[in-house]
């Protein structure tokens, strides 16, 4: 083949490559233009996704003891495990007196456990006529498209982090990454993650915004979604501290006409943190009813911060086991504090430390934890920057959308992976998701 007629192959052969980055490019430039809407087309693809994934789970997962009947469908997904707690105080409220076992006049299971916004949001639905499942899940897939746009507008504010070129780029597809967090089935059923979500999101962004009277407010209901607020007062406390030192290194007095504001913040979180315990303290004339309760669900705090996580290791895998665990915590904390999370702001920052320590903190080793961790969205942020950006941190890289398209195919594999493995009930020897 002559030269001449190797140019001539050549030249369709670069022309179809420069139509592909053209059209790439155009896309890319469209999606950053409209970046809200790109969020919601992508969220709404991934609930379709998730819901593909409870259709195979059903099909062939869901064994027909677990669901009372030979022919499992998503329908019977959508109403299994902790939807049935929310359903219950949502049409009867909680029991009075709290029901104690017989023998032993322990506090046992009961719908107490479950914090209560979530379910009087859906009654409130409900006196309109519509059915519980329905009320649920319409709103949480509202909720969710809410919540996704609000990580958006949370890693695109520039505020406490590093200058990053391609912030708006980053903070798009992270936002667009964290649609498809493999427990991402739990926001179409009646779960509290959607509104936590939007709750700790908007805080967060309202604290980095220096509104702290509407942080205050968040906190209150917030206090009634998810125990989460020790966690958002570290990332309030992290945020003044900053902004007190930045202003002090100005020569400005620090948090000049928002002392009061600041303070009532922070009080406000702190009560938020302990109002619901109180309340059912109240009422049942126990003080500690709320932990005795969550301690008939197995959870054990008393037995120490971490503890019951290594000695899971430990039983498992030896020391390996416990130094896997502990390597792995490492790597997360040196990514979030290292050049692959530096371009999130401090605030974000110090929620994305603060919430997985206290979750292991308080909480047993469960495999619950995969869906509780829906609400650390920074490490979507992470997988964005390990993704797209050079090793150093300093650029995004010319081939990100295919180092991204790659990344999605273990995530969608465990999208499958958890619905089929967690979210099916088997009546002998379930693990709740």
């Amino acid at each position: 083949m002559s030269a001449d007629t190797r140019s001539a192959n050549a030249a369709p052969a670069t022309s179809r490559s420069l139509l592909t980055l053209a059209g790439r490019s155009h896309l890319t430039t469209l999606a950053l233009a409209h970046p809200i809407r790109t969020i919601l087309v992508v969220y709404l693809v991934s609930r379709l996704v998730a819901l593909a994934a409870m259709w195979v789970a059903a099909t062939w997962f869901q064994n027909p003891a677990g669901v009372g009947h030979l022919d499992p469908t998503v329908g019977d997904l959508l109403v299994l495990w902790d939807s049935e707690w929310y359903e219950t105080v949502a049409t009867q409220g909680y029991p009075v007196p709290l029901p104690a076992d017989p023998a032993s006049g322990k506090l046992t299971y009961s719908a107490w456990a479950f914090y209560p916004l979530f379910p009087l949001l859906v009654k409130g639905l409900m006196l309109l006529g519509i059915p519980f499942t329905v009320a649920a899940v319409g709103l949480n897939v509202v909720l969710g498209g809410l919540g996704a746009v609000l990580i958006w507008a949370l890693f695109r504010h520039g505020l406490h982090a590093d200058p990053q070129p391609g912030r708006e780029r980053l903070a798009l597809v992270a936002a667009c990454l964290w649609c498809f967090y493999p427990a991402t089935g739990v926001m179409l059923k009646a779960y509290t993650e959607p509104l936590a979500i939007v709750l700790v999101a908007a805080s967060l962004l309202y604290l980095m915004r220096r509104r702290y009277a509407v942080v205050a407010l968040l906190a209150v209901p917030l206090g009634f979604t998810r125990g989460v607020a020790a966690a958002i007062g570290v990332a309030a406390l992290v945020h003044l501290i900053v902004r007190i030192r930045e202003e002090r290194a100005a020569g400005v007095l620090p948090l000049r006409g928002q002392r009061v504001t600041a303070s009532a913040m922070l009080v406000v979180i702190g009560l938020s943190g302990i109002a619901w315990p109180v309340i059912v303290g109240a009422v049942s004339g126990i003080p500690t009813a709320f932990l005795d309760v969550q301690a008939a669900w197995g959870q054990n705090p008393a037995s120490g911060p971490f503890v019951l996580w290594l000695q899971w290791a430990w039983d498992a895998r030896g020391a390996f086991g416990a130094a896997v665990l502990v390597a792995l915590c490492g790597t997360y904390v040196g990514l979030i504090l290292g050049r692959h999370g530096r371009w999130i702001p401090v605030e974000v920052r110090a929620w994305a430390v603060a919430y997985p320590l206290y979750l292991f903190a308080v909480v047993r080793p469960i495999t619950s934890m995969w869906r509780f961790l829906l609400l650390d969205f920074p490490i979507a942020a992470l997988l964005a920057s390990v993704a797209m950006r050079t090793s150093t941190g300093e650029r995004i890289v010319t081939h990100w959308r295919r180092r991204v398209a790659i990344l999605l195919v273990p995530i969608l594999a465990g999208l499958v992976w958890w619905t089929c493995a967690l979210l099916t009930y088997m009546p002998w020897g379930s693990r709740p998701p």
